[in-house]
């Protein structure tokens, strides 16, 4: 088990004015600031601390905590990035911590859900590796691959041993419809950190109908067993609606069986107004299962952005999180449909200065922009026939 020395602590950040260490408490690591910056990063700090007493972590050796396939391990340093990031945002100075970037329209899939953006074509990966480059010198911790399946793009290998693996740890999503075990270990040869494979119910069929693909099902829980195998982090994913709340213990038990890191559960998001969203007493049941799950030693962890966007950090869109589109419009998060940019046009860093002008992604929100009344009104003045994202500053 990863433990400091008994007569010293683990320096993972000095900078003037603030240090932060890894110290044993009682048998549980915890971090310590010491300096006049202190009780900047305090909260943040507390809020690491909690975690790490108060429930499992995703893996534990004797060299790293992985607390959250979502987050660095401690100690790292793109974990030590992470600190550093969250000391300039309690100054006021946000950073987009993490990055996804769609990079193929390619998928096999035909899913009703899917945020890919319009528009024809893939961005090449000289534009995508300077744009990487951008945001790892923006202070990003968490590069995404996703959108439609990053494995039907012949060089998704290359993005990834692109990335500086000092800066920022690389998570891919994939429906794992041409995941093989060759490819498995060549992502992990390449310094992938978590495979993130959705799983919408324990009913296959179901399941294939919400990838509109038969046999899906089958193709995604082979490629999780395959990352498994290859000695990846993996995690299953799915959503919680409406319409499957009933399903999401059975769908821990699946991700307990087929022996994954986590279960990342994601409320759905509506894309207009009248779409359904989970309610307030959803929302409660799922931190009661998040909070019973992780308080035991069984069983993969389980992550949600109930808790984690809602109780622990608030709505991350456009302060902690930036999405870019397969064409290279950058948006706040995956989800929300107004674009700030575009990287093949613009830097990313003037992009991110021209969103965070945005009154809506001032302040923290427990809730997601696109689950409230006001803001999908806002969506509603789209034009009809507009392609997706659409330019936020053409909005009347």
């Amino acid at each position: 088990m990863l433990t400091p020395a008994d007569d010293q602590n683990l320096s993972i950040l000095s900078i003037p004015g603030l240090s932060i260490d890894l110290e044993d408490r009682d048998g549980f690591i915890q971090l310590a600031a010491q300096g006049h910056l202190r009780g900047v990063c305090t909260p943040f700090l507390n809020r690491i601390n909690s975690r790490l007493r108060e429930e499992k972590p995703v893996l534990i050796n004797d060299e790293q905590v992985v607390a959250s396939t979502w987050l660095p391990p401690i100690p790292s340093k793109p974990f030590k990035r992470l600190l550093y990031a969250e000391t300039q945002i309690a100054l006021g100075k946000y950073v987009p911590e993490t990055v996804s970037f769609e990079v193929t329209r390619q998928c096999r899939c035909n899913c009703k859900h899917c945020v890919v953006s319009g528009g024809e074509g893939d961005l090449d990966i000289d534009t995508i590796k300077r744009a990487i480059d951008d945001v790892l010198d923006m202070g990003a911790v968490v590069i995404v691959f996703t959108e439609g399946d990053p494995l039907l793009r012949n060089d998704i290998i290359e993005l990834i041993d692109y990335v500086d693996k000092d800066r920022a740890i690389v998570n891919m999503y994939s429906p794992g419809t041409d995941m093989t075990p060759e490819i498995a270990s060549e992502l992990k040869n390449v310094g992938l950190n978590n495979l993130l494979v959705s799983i919408y119910s324990t009913t296959p069929a179901k399941h294939d109908a919400v990838r509109g693909l038969d046999g899906a099902y089958e193709k995604a829980t082979r490629a999780i067993g395959y990352g498994l195998d290859a000695g990846l982090l993996v995690t299953m994913c799915t959503h919680a609606s409406p319409t499957n709340m009933e399903e999401i213990s059975a769908l821990y038990e699946l991700a307990t069986d087929l022996g994954v890191h986590e279960l990342s559960l994601w409320e759905s998001v509506p894309k207009k107004s009248g779409d359904p969203i989970i309610s307030d007493q959803d929302r409660k049941t799922i931190l009661e299962m998040y909070h019973m799950i992780n308080s035991t030693t069984q069983g993969p962890r389980l992550f949600a952005n109930t808790y984690f966007e809602g109780e622990m950090l608030g709505c991350m869109a456009g302060q902690r999180w930036m999405h870019v589109c397969v064409e290279g419009s950058v948006k706040p998060c995956p989800y929300i449909p107004f674009s700030y940019g575009n990287i093949q046009t613009d830097t990313v860093k003037t992009i991110w200065k021209r969103m965070r002008k945005d009154p809506h992604f001032k302040g923290q929100r427990s809730s997601c922009l696109m689950q409230e009344p006001d803001y999908l009104q806002l969506v509603s003045r789209i034009p009809e026939d507009a392609s997706i994202p659409y330019p936020f500053n053409e909005i009347d």
